[in-house]
């Protein structure tokens, strides 16, 4: 099915996932010190909600995760303020023309981190409703990485701040975080991107339709260039959600004269 969007072609029939499903065996990635995801039948006494068991017509699990720390996720500014704002009443539209990049890290202070002068670069003027950072190198063991206690890569406040006063509303990045994992609750970059001054008084200014989509992956074979985002989530009335990042290419369209 092609669509016509903004004098761009798109055609909905390839599109490309970059989210990381949520399962219950040691390939999903884990973050913040938590165990893996529990997916499991619910039992009544001797009874098992599994067809397999001969017990039950239908499969009738139960899953245990956490949005933050079991794939990917997509917040809004409720996870770091004192007052209560839900991803699913903040995430208001889903489809955003955005830009997918590749940025190479940089060593700073014994840590790796993403520049704004790299994100500068390879943004070239762009300047997109979303941004979609793919950190490098790209190695595929991202989508089973067991992030706890290993000092993350992260994004640099001003590279933050930069994404914001550049009007970008939807941030999405290959990592736990998009701060360091042990930062004494500093949060720079949370709080430069969503322009969050006092978590305990919110200022006029902060962000409130923005949103952050953390532990993407997107592999090798998709170019850097502009796509159309569908940013799907769940319906939780919570400060994240489990989400599902779907890119589709797009092309100009030709208008003969």
């Amino acid at each position: 099915m092609i669509a016509t969007i903004n004098n761009f072609q798109i055609d909905l029939s390839k599109p490309i996932d970059i989210s990381i499903p949520i399962t219950n065996s040691e390939a999903n990635p884990i973050a913040w010190y938590i165990e893996k995801p529990v997916i499991e039948p619910v039992r009544f006494g001797e009874w098992v909600g599994k067809v397999s068991s001969g017990m039950s017509s239908t499969n009738f699990n139960t899953i245990s995760f956490n949005p933050h720390g079991h794939g990917t996720h997509t917040e809004c500014l409720g996870h770091i303020t004192r007052d209560f704002y839900s991803i699913n009443r903040s995430l208001k539209q889903f489809f955003f023309m955005a830009e997918l990049i590749s940025v190479a890290l940089e060593e700073k202070d014994g840590d790796f981190i993403i520049s704004k002068e790299k994100i500068v670069k390879a943004l070239n003027h762009n300047r997109p409703e979303a941004i979609v950072i793919r950190t490098l190198p790209n190695e595929t063991s991202k989508l089973s990485r067991k992030y706890s206690h290993t000092n993350p890569p992260y994004l640099d406040e001003e590279a933050a701040r930069f994404i914001r006063e550049s009007g970008i509303q939807h941030l999405l990045i290959d990592l736990p975080s998009v701060d360091k994992e042990k930062d004494e609750g500093k949060l720079l970059a949370h709080k430069a991107f969503w322009n969050v001054t006092d978590v305990n008084n919110l200022n006029s200014d902060a962000r409130l339709e923005a949103t952050i989509t953390e532990l993407i992956f997107v592999p090798d074979s998709v170019a850097d260039g502009s796509y159309l985002l569908n940013l799907q989530i769940a319906s939780f009335e919570n400060d994240a959600s489990p989400s599902k990042p779907v890119l589709y290419a797009v092309e100009n369209i030709k208008i003969e004269l």
